[in-house]
């Protein structure tokens, strides 16, 4: 397809990167806290009706954006996935934000900038432009978790991310560097081309492929690569923990799903079985760990590990060229599902405060009697949990659902024994804490913070989960259409 310079098609990331410059302009004019998170909601906005409404090409047609973007319904699904979820965590930031912290000025810009490399990765469809949105969403993100400049966990979180993304980075240039020195191209098809008459051999490619996926996998936090998830998760504040559990995850997922998807490397022997591993792994290692937990925020990063090993088997079922469409759709689907649930877990984190002392670091007995103090707030965290676990009538249901038939078009039965233990074991754990919300109010204080606005982000969420999950059918027409 020949690339085209119609911008209008990118509208989201010019939006979102003259927006950045702008509110870096009125923090460097007037620092105002409330002024900044304004302008942020507002770029924030603008970007996804930009998305939503500006520029968009044909329904179910892709248009290259120069040799770097790919403008498609995909894209555009994301990019407003994105900028919503960066606009719940702006919001759940407002009231979190000044007992940890003098300044939130910056905080907010930062944030803008990660959203700005997810964005970027939703469109990829080169290498430059995959490296170039992961590394300005990784760099903001270093900066976010330990921006809060009275909490000493968030330093040390900052740094074990910072160090060992530093070391995935490494991997995955160099893998992408062998991919290179194979194939003669950076894009995703280009690359796909030359692999199939690759002259270097098939050992460098294999290496290549392998750094390229232990990059990635590291980014996603799928069990090998998982163990700075737990740590970085606790020390972060939750509003950030929101934004990487979700946007930050979904991000190189979506730029995945396009790389394997456009460079056909299903074709590639080894690459479905790693990753065939890498999701059984992931299922088994991130229930089982989540079960010993007692700190919530803890439970949900092993959690978090678990959902990216039932994401991962779509690959695998892609390998197929029969089941490629079911299992692109089933990955869209469940990711879209997947994040305005894990925004309102998290999100509940940030609204409570055991001992009410700015501290998000709640133990699943912190919430006891939640059910009986504010019954809003422990049935957002009811609908989040549920639809983690995969009850009906949420979206974490359909999504699973979507899983499950994917896996079973390909008759792949170890996957699904995996997918169906791993589901099992998690409502156990999830259950455990719905029952604590129902028992007797602790003895300590709890305190948590809920005006309209907040309740309004809450029934927002809430709805959004109820919703995808009783009436799925708009969206999963949308999603059909790109494949």
């Amino acid at each position: 397809m020949t690339p085209s310079a119609d911008f209008s098609l990118i509208m989201p990331v010019i939006v979102l990167g003259v927006g950045a410059t702008a509110v870096m302009l009125q923090v460097a004019a007037r620092r105002s806290p409330e002024l900044t998170r304004f302008s942020t909601l507002l770029v924030l906005i603008a970007a996804l009706a930009s998305s939503v409404w500006i520029g968009s090409p044909e329904p179910g047609i892709g248009q290259a954006v120069t040799p770097l973007l790919q403008a498609d319904d995909m894209a555009r699904l994301f990019a407003a996935l994105f900028c919503a979820s960066a606009a719940l965590c702006v919001m759940l930031s407002r009231d979190y934000l000044p007992g940890l912290s003098d300044q939130g000025d910056e905080y907010y810009l930062l944030l803008l900038l990660a959203t700005l490399g997810a964005v970027v990765l939703a469109y990829a469809s080169h290498v430059a432009s995959l490296l170039l949105g992961l590394e300005l969403m990784s760099v903001a993100l270093y900066a976010l978790i330990a921006y809060p400049s009275r909490v000493a966990p968030a330093a040390e979180a900052a740094t074990k991310y910072l160090v060992l993304s530093g070391g995935a980075s490494a991997t995955l240039l160099f893998g992408f560097a062998l991919l290179y020195a194979a194939t003669g191209s950076l894009a995703f098809p280009e690359i796909g081309a030359g692999l199939q008459s690759a002259t270097l051999g098939s050992a460098v490619t294999a290496i290549a492929t392998v750094l390229v996926i232990t990059g990635v996998c590291f980014k996603l936090s799928a069990a090998p690569f998982h163990l700075w998830t737990p740590d970085v998760y606790e020390g972060s504040p939750a509003p950030v923990t929101a934004f990487l559990a979700t946007v930050a995850k979904a991000a190189p997922f979506v730029a995945l799903i396009r790389f394997l998807f456009d460079a056909q490397l299903f074709d590639l022997p080894g690459v479905v079985e790693v990753l065939g591993v890498l999701a059984v792994l992931s299922m088994l290692v991130g229930n089982l760990l989540a079960l010993l937990q007692r700190n919530v925020k803890r439970m949900l990063a092993y959690s978090s590990i678990a959902h990216i090993g039932y994401a991962l088997i779509i690959f695998t079922v892609a390998a197929d060229p029969v089941n490629r469409a079911l299992a692109g759709e089933a990955a869209v689907f469940y990711l879209v599902a997947y994040v305005p649930t894990t925004i309102a877990a998290f999100g509940l984190l940030a609204l409570v405060n055991p001992g009410g002392e700015g501290q998000d670091h709640a133990e699943v007995q912190d919430l006891s009697g939640l059910f009986w103090r504010d019954p809003m707030l422990a049935i957002l965290m009811l609908v989040a949990l549920l639809s983690l676990a995969g009850i009906p009538l949420t979206a974490g249901f359909i999504g699973k659902f979507y899983l499950f038939a994917a896996a079973v078009s390909g008759s792949h039965w170890v996957l699904l024994a995996a997918l169906v233990l791993g589901s099992a074991i998690g409502i156990y754990y999830y259950l455990r804490v719905i029952f604590q919300m129902s028992q007797k109010p602790a003895e300590h204080e709890l305190t948590w913070t809920m005006d309209g606005g907040m309740r309004a982000v809450a029934l927002l969420l809430t709805v959004a989960i109820l919703g995808l999950g009783i009436v799925p059918q708009a969206l999963m027409e949308y999603i059909r259409g790109m494949f």
